[in-house]
């Protein structure tokens, strides 16, 4: 069984060694290690990915709760391979209604096997979707926006979620969010071809580079920006020549980024695909001819 542990909280020295010790003493195949420690933040991270019996899950999930108690660390223990059958999800967006929508329908109608957990938004113009597919409806946001990063993270917890996914979510999430749920349980949905068209307008960017193929990119998020490869999917489509801006954005928003994110989420759930030193790799690959 593969087994995702995280860790974060304030830096020390020997944080690590309870955790690595523990794993090893168990058994465990140690397959990953990824280690922060940035002495201007004063903030530990970590990630380690095992291999274990699948009943040693239980047991070492009680240990990591028990070690995170005495060095003041959050510590999670996720494999996804514990709920495969029907993981939980949670649907964080803003304004854009296409894109989370699809999502819900998807799971709906049995293409993505999952349950929708939660509706998670920095904005309430969305509250009515959640209610459309009768699912709780978190709001995170003050007035102008501004999400708290915090309360996402227990919202999280409570409903315990196994994938978070960004459809359209316009905000940033920060290293500490990314870490605790870090080994590829963050997927967004940007909507622009990476790594042409970054930021918040790569419509506006690539129509003004004249560009006829516009597209969305689904991806893992990973704590460090521009760590590696971590597309997960791919989606274009084409216009003519002249097409005003508009329409472009309209074509964009209501058909190629939910069928892009659709897939996307649907490979990882599906466990077609897995993050592994940031970078997508098929879990099954096929073998050459």
């Amino acid at each position: 069984m593969e087994v995702i542990i995280t860790a974060l909280g304030p830096d020390n020295v020997g944080l690590a060694d309870p955790i690595i010790h523990h794993v090893t003493g168990r058994g465990a195949r140690i397959a990953e290690i990824q280690m922060y420690d940035h002495d201007e933040e004063h903030i530990f991270a970590m990630l380690c990915r095992i291999d274990i019996e699948t009943e040693e899950f239980e047991p070492l999930t009680k240990a990591m709760q028990q070690i995170g108690e005495h060095t003041s660390l959050a510590i999670r223990v996720w494999s996804s391979e514990h709920r495969a059958k029907r993981p939980r999800i949670a649907v964080c967006c803003t304004y854009v209604e296409h894109t989370p929508r699809a999502v819900l329908e998807s799971i709906q109608s049995g293409l993505i096997p999952a349950e929708a957990a939660v509706l998670i938004s920095n904005r309430d113009k969305l509250e009515p979707l959640a209610d459309e597919f009768k699912i709780p409806f978190r709001m995170i946001g003050n007035d102008r926006g501004v999400a708290n990063d915090d309360a996402m993270t227990e919202i999280l917890d409570e409903f315990d979620v196994d994938y978070v996914v960004l459809a359209r979510y316009m905000r940033i999430l920060p290293a500490q969010t990314c870490w605790q749920f870090a080994g590829g349980r963050i997927i967004n949905l940007h909507h622009g071809l990476l790594p042409g068209f970054p930021g918040f307008r790569p419509y506006h960017d690539a129509y003004h580079s004249r560009m006829l193929t516009f597209g969305a990119t689904c991806h893992f998020i990973i704590p460090e920006l521009d760590a590696g490869n971590q597309t997960i999917n791919q989606r274009t489509f084409a216009v003519a020549p002249g097409t005003p801006l508009d329409a472009v954005i309209k074509a964009g928003e209501s058909e190629n980024e939910p069928a892009c994110l659709v897939e996307g989420l649907r490979r990882v759930v599906d466990r077609e695909v897995y993050l592994h030193f940031h970078r997508v790799v098929a879990r099954n690959p096929t073998a050459p001819s």
